[in-house]
């Protein structure tokens, strides 16, 4: 079983910063993409930016410029440093990764709990 649990979500006032953490923990042979979703009440999950096993970036053009994903393979972890918040940006943030759990499974996409991220203006 795998499990993702994210940690550094809050309440922070526009222009301030936060780092979201997401670390994986289980039966892990390989970790693929690792992402970071959003979603605002009352509207759909949206990408919010992505690592590629190999490092390769891809940002939501609202994020753009303002955020950075990374990724420590070896530690099973994905972060987001979110800087210059504003109030569009509350949302639940969640970490997803494509992982595959043995040799012999196909990767799946496992998701954390959620954090919540509130922007005050």
């Amino acid at each position: 079983q795998v499990q993702l649990v994210e940690s550094g979500g809050g309440a922070v006032q526009a222009g301030e910063s936060l780092r979201l953490s997401c670390v994986a923990s289980g039966t892990i042979f390989r970790i693929n993409d690792m992402n970071w979703y959003r979603q605002a009440p009352g509207k759909q999950r949206d990408l919010v930016a992505s690592v590629s096993g190999d490092g390769n970036t891809n940002y939501a053009d609202s994020v753009k410029g303002r955020f950075t994903i990374s990724r420590d393979t070896a530690k099973k972890m994905v972060y987001l440093q979110m800087n210059s918040l504003n109030p569009e940006d509350t949302a639940v943030y969640y970490c997803n990764m494509i992982i595959r759990s043995t040799p012999a499974r196909l990767p799946f996409g496992f998701w954390g709990q959620g954090a919540q991220v509130t922007v005050s203006s």
